[in-house]
């Protein structure tokens, strides 16, 4: 089975035990924290990645950082997948709880890559056209891309909608490329 596979099913019972505990809420943000100090601390993932790092010392390590600051849930879950040898998919299993959170509440994600920086307005359109398109509640991040010369791909879900000016200079070579001269 996959590390998503293994992380999901984890992700799952975790969520579940929240909402029955109706303590949802403070573990998604325990679990958002747990993914940004993840980021920022690289070495953390490679201590949890570790199999050489006995799980009673890595439960002692993720005891330190999280152990007064998060959910008592958290703090268990992490515990019983550390204990059972998987706490090399304590990230995997954080990253698939946010995903599986913000399905549960209709919440959906859109990337927009731009060429240049979008404004506030325009962030604005962006969301309520994907919300009208939707129906759920809309997290929008915003990148920049220079090489997109102008223009953006807007991403939502599994759906890609380009309207960048260098996708247009693609089509138009390509339809110049097929067209025979008469």
């Amino acid at each position: 089975m996959s590390e998503i596979q293994v992380a999901s099913r984890y992700a799952k019972s975790l969520i579940d035990l929240a909402t029955e505990q109706n303590a949802l809420e403070p573990v998604k943000g325990d679990v958002e924290k747990f993914i940004q100090v993840c980021r920022e601390n690289p070495q953390l993932l490679a201590i949890l990645r570790n199999p050489v790092i006995s799980p009673s010392k890595k439960i002692a390590i993720l005891t330190d950082i999280f152990g007064s600051s998060v959910h008592k849930i958290v703090i268990s879950f992490f515990r019983i997948v550390t204990s059972k040898g998987r706490s090399e998919i304590l990230y995997a299993t954080a990253k698939e709880f946010i995903n599986e959170y913000n399905k549960r509440k209709g919440i959906i994600k859109a990337t927009v890559v731009s060429a240049a920086p979008l404004s506030d307005e325009n962030k604005k359109q962006i969301t309520e056209v994907v919300q009208h398109a939707t129906g759920g509640q809309v997290i929008l991040e915003t990148k920049t891309d220079e090489s997109l010369i102008g223009g953006f791909v807007l991403t939502v879900g599994d759906k890609q909608f380009d309207a960048t000016i260098a996708n247009k200079l693609k089509n138009l070579k390509r339809q110049f490329a097929q067209k025979t001269i008469v």
